[in-house]
């Protein structure tokens, strides 16, 4: 069994050493001051641009248009849904050993959120949209990848850097899942908490949209030829409420129809949202929908009609999720650097690629915290101690291996 906790030889010490951590930070903070919004296919396009020229000197980038998707709008219609195009990069096809690193460049800031400007906080410490979630992780991404790839020739590494993260992914799964399966090992750069905490295991996330549609009639003189579409969904909510338990975790966001005083309302669109903590709370979760569905239907004598699914799978830390986190580990241990990990409820491509198989981390960005806040921000001395993280992590990988579990 490899001693990943080794200390570093000279000529991986070497390597690590050229890590530039100023251009590090300067791209970062360049990044951060384009506004890329998961909606803002304009800011998209523009940091598809300036990411574009460095990853193309390690190979030809494919800019990849991103799959069809639909969103239920307030009239219970099924709408196309815009999402901006993937960046894709493969070097050495044919490598023995092939790592999958992962990255978004969209934010959780729209183009109108007053959250734009990037500023210092102090000499350690800055403050911006994105600066850790996560243009601040493709920064160390890169900065690793700059220095390994001149001196692993058997390395081969796929990278994907998806627009549409912050909207669970719908426009790149197909892309995600197709480059998990042709690899080993997955990094995503997702933003390690302040401490260098990695996330462990994580729940799944599922978005429903519930279309109620009733009977309109009117409020004084014939109420009760009406269906009222307003008050199935309250019904409804309260039996998604109810399904809420210690392994899935139930939010009802909000609620859209109605209309004026003197009509009973004939349309109603629930939304909400759903955490497996495993496979078997998911299950329950997607018949828990359909049998709520089914009973507000006939309760109230309303059509009810339930899209939507799991774009994120649960990712429990199991024994092949582990064989990573014992890698992180063991060279963040070379290094002097303890890497601890817990699980969260938080989602991320990582789900994704752990339901095709593979092993990976995805948190190897930078430290910082308040992210999805216009709090959020990046310790800057992270992207130099990442880097270096992730390099060892890629070296080792190169020299020693690292097989794919069996299917």
């Amino acid at each position: 069994m490899t001693d990943w906790t080794e200390p570093p030889t000279a000529a991986e010490a070497t390597i690590l050493d050229r890590i530039d951590a100023a251009t590090a930070l300067d791209r970062a903070l360049a990044w951060s001051a384009i506004n890329s919004g998961s909606r803002n296919l304009a800011g998209l396009t523009a940091m598809a641009d300036a990411l574009t020229p460095v990853l193309g000197t390690f190979g030809p980038v494919a800019r990849v248009a991103p799959a069809a998707a639909t969103t239920v709008d307030a009239r219970g219609q099924a709408q196309p849904l815009a999402h901006g195009e993937n960046l894709h990069l493969v070097v050495r096809p044919d490598a023995p050993v092939r790592v999958l690193l992962t990255g978004h460049m969209d934010t959780v800031f729209a183009a109108e959120h007053p959250f734009q400007q990037v500023t210092w906080r102090d000499a350690g410490t800055v403050n911006g949209p994105g600066v850790a979630d996560m243009k601040g992780g493709i920064a160390v991404m890169l900065a690793a990848l700059e220095v390994v790839l001149p001196a692993t020739p058997e390395l081969g590494v796929e990278v994907v850097i998806n627009a549409d993260e912050e909207v669970s992914s719908p426009g790149s799964a197909p892309l995600l899942a197709a480059a998990a399966k042709r690899c080993h090992l997955g990094l995503t750069y997702e933003p390690a908490l302040a401490d260098g905490t990695l996330a462990g295991g994580r729940r799944g996330s599922g978005n429903f949209a519930v279309v109620i549609r009733g009977r309109a009639a009117h409020a004084g003189r014939e109420p009760e030829a009406g269906r009222n579409a307003i008050v199935a969904a309250a019904d409804l909510v309260l039996r998604l409420a109810a399904m809420g338990t210690s392994d899935l975790s139930v939010n009802v966001a909000k609620i859209d129809g109605g209309g004026p005083n003197n009509i009973v309302p004939d349309l109603a669109i629930v939304h909400v949202n759903l955490r497996p903590a495993t496979m078997a709370a998911q299950a329950r979760a997607q018949a828990g929908i359909a049998g709520a569905c089914q009973a507000v239907a006939a309760a109230h004598e309303v059509r009810v009609d339930a899209s939507g699914g799991f774009a994120r799978p649960p990712k429990p830390l199991d024994a092949n999720q582990r064989r990573a986190f014992d890698l992180v580990r063991g060279c963040g241990t070379a290094l002097g650097l303890g890497v601890g990990w817990r699980d969260t409820g938080g989602v991320c491509d990582g789900n994704n690629l752990a339901a095709t198989g593979l092993a990976v981390v995805d948190t190897m960005g930078v430290r910082g915290g308040a992210i999805h806040s216009a709090d959020e921000f990046l310790l800057v001395d992270s992207l130099a101690e990442r880097a270096r993280l992730s390099a060892l992590v890629l070296l080792r990988v190169a020299r020693h291996g690292f097989a794919r579990a069996a299917a």
